[in-house]
């Protein structure tokens, strides 16, 4: 089919929208060599036939489709589970960040605490607000032994000291 296309003559347009042969260019004769084939529209009706229902064929299919959704809700659910696991996985380091976030910070306060609790602060801090030490008498102390590691105790009245400001 190529040979054929090739042994054509080559044609150029004029100007006149007509195909004219290319100068220098002789053409060949051209012959038929084949069979020629005729295509005939011929119309079916199938209209009449029946389709015989085949048992054999149908409980195939339902075994087949039964057989694949199995298997697909097996993919998912191993698929669902994989997922939850890998965002589970998130969910933890992003509370052990977290856990780590708030030791550091307790760590922190617990230390501020201790500063803020010195003794020698204290002392100077009371000493630039004009306080004196206690005198005898001032301080009383609680006994450690009289409390019984938190048990419950019944409150008493002591005497009230009303203080009245003179102006």
């Amino acid at each position: 089919m190529a040979a054929r296309a090739m042994t054509f003559p080559m044609r150029r347009q004029a100007l006149t929208g007509m195909w004219i042969p290319a100068p220098g260019v002789t053409r060949r004769s051209s012959y038929w060599s084949g069979t020629p084939e005729f295509y005939f529209a011929k119309e079916i009706d199938n209209s009449r036939l029946v389709k015989v229902a085949d048992r054999k064929r149908n409980r195939e299919m339902v075994m087949l489709v039964a057989a694949m959704s199995i298997f697909f809700l097996l993919v998912m659910t191993y698929a669902w589970q994989h997922f939850s696991s890998v965002e589970y996985g998130y969910k933890i380091e992003a509370l052990k960040t977290q856990r780590d976030n708030t030791n550091e910070l307790n760590r922190a306060l617990r230390l501020e605490q201790a500063s803020l609790r010195d003794p020698e602060r204290i002392d100077v801090l009371a000493r630039r607000m004009g306080l004196s030490s206690p005198q005898a008498g001032q301080v009383m102390r609680l006994d450690p032994a009289a409390s019984d590691g938190g048990a419950a105790t019944m409150a008493q009245a002591s005497q009230i000291a009303v203080v009245t400001l003179s102006q």
